[in-house]
């Protein structure tokens, strides 16, 4: 009999052949399904983190894994040097599924905000009349959208941004859920757009003011300014609503969609928007080997399908309530956890942290230990954020879990 393969020995191959980009929970996991993973050893976890809300539909959802294998056996990629028969259907399907005019398909995350932007000032130039080479895109601190060099020009965070420089030219950051800061910057008129996250996820889940979003919309149309929301994490049922911006019925002139776009099983983004802005891109001046292929196209059409048919973001609505106040309740028995934020099943709590700054990092190898995978963001603050497919019973499960987790540390 063959014995097992331990977490270890994985754990080993990538410290010794891998690069040192991440510092992962030690775990190694091995499969999925629906909101739980199981790691080498054959234990079972909830996932609290959802690959950063990838897997919305949950792990391995079988009707998205149905329309990648049906499609992977027929067509997978042919550039777009030619036509497929999958593209058209798809950019169909997403435009009247979101309401825009057009779309870009690309393929991660950072490739959108970076088609976003390039979108954004193209239209700039061509019609707000920007001058050459003075477009400006206002950013929000603690903004996080990838690690490209227009990212991390644009981010706050010394990690990110730290001996990678020189840095892109053309991006202004002004503080987060502040509306006074956006009225100053937006009396430039060389500001083609403003591009914000309608709930800041890696920054530690930070929920703007009631009606901001609103104003924002309402100031870049008074500036003739394009907003741009990235709801990359926060989309495709996340927060309670298909979109984020639509608890404040905010429509974006560019919306950037990725992760959960694909359920987690494929790279897959897509930017949209209007025909006037959309107009600004021609042949040859923006694309991807890889954006809009066969395999991506179908994959993406079965994921959306999943959260509308199976009213994923009503329930990520009504699990969050309930969440958010077990996490009260907690708060309310101990001093280990100070706040919980979020909507929907978008959620952190805030751990009151030790001189050595570890008290985050405990409390998730301590739920670990009980069942439960989640990671620490900037410190202290640890997001949670399960499939939305999690059961009301499955939900309190996990609330007891990190109750008797945070008593374990308390």
């Amino acid at each position: 009999m063959l014995a097992t393969v331990s977490s270890h020995h994985f754990i080993a191959l990538e410290e010794r052949y891998g690069a040192h980009n991440y510092h992962p929970l030690p775990v190694v996991l091995s499969k999925g399904r629906g909101v739980y993973v199981w790691d080498v050893e054959g234990r079972c976890y909830f996932d609290f983190l959802s690959a950063y809300s990838a897997v919305n539909q949950g792990h391995c959802h079988p009707r998205i894994i149905a329309a990648l294998i049906e499609q992977a056996q027929t067509l997978t990629l042919t550039s777009r040097a030619f036509y497929n028969d999958k593209l058209g259907p798809y950019e169909k399907f997403i435009t009247e599924f979101f309401g825009y005019d057009r779309v870009l398909p690309m393929n991660t995350g950072v490739e959108g905000g970076e088609t976003a932007i390039k979108i954004c000032r193209k239209w700039g130039y061509e019609v707000k009349g920007i001058p050459s080479n003075k477009a400006k895109v206002i950013f929000a601190q603690g903004n996080f959208w990838g690690r490209t060099m227009a990212a991390i020009s644009s981010s706050t965070d010394p990690k990110s941004y730290t001996n990678f420089g020189p840095y892109m030219p053309g991006f202004e950051i002004i503080p987060y859920n502040n509306i006074p800061a956006l009225e100053k910057a937006l009396q430039d008129p060389c500001v083609a757009g403003v591009m914000l996250e309608p709930i800041q996820g890696e920054a530690g889940v930070i929920v703007p003011d009631e009606g901001y979003l609103q104003q924002v919309s309402q100031l870049c149309r008074q500036h003739n300014v394009l907003f741009i929301a990235d709801e990359i994490q926060t989309g495709i049922g996340r927060t309670g609503k298909m979109l984020a911006c639509d608890h404040e019925n905010v429509k974006p002139d560019i919306l950037i969609l990725g992760k959960a776009l694909s359920g987690g099983v494929y790279p897959v983004s897509a930017v949209l928007t209007s025909h006037e802005i959309m107009s600004c891109i021609r042949p040859g001046e923006h694309g991807s080997t890889y954006g809009g292929n066969p395999l991506a196209c179908a994959v993406a059409m079965a994921a959306l399908q999943v959260v509308r048919d199976e009213h994923l973001a009503e329930n990520a609505e009504k699990m969050g309530v309930i969440f958010r106040q077990r996490m009260k309740a907690i708060i309310e028995k101990t001093n280990t956890i100070v706040l919980v934020r979020g909507k929907g099943l978008l959620n952190a709590i805030v751990v009151n942290d030790t001189p050595e700054g570890d008290t985050a990092w405990n409390l998730c190898l301590a739920m670990k230990e009980r069942g439960l995978l989640a990671k620490p963001t900037h410190g202290n603050i640890i997001r949670l954020a399960p499939p939305l497919v999690i059961t009301e019973e499955e939900l309190h499960q996990c609330c007891d879990i990190i109750e008797d987790a945070v008593k374990s540390i308390n």
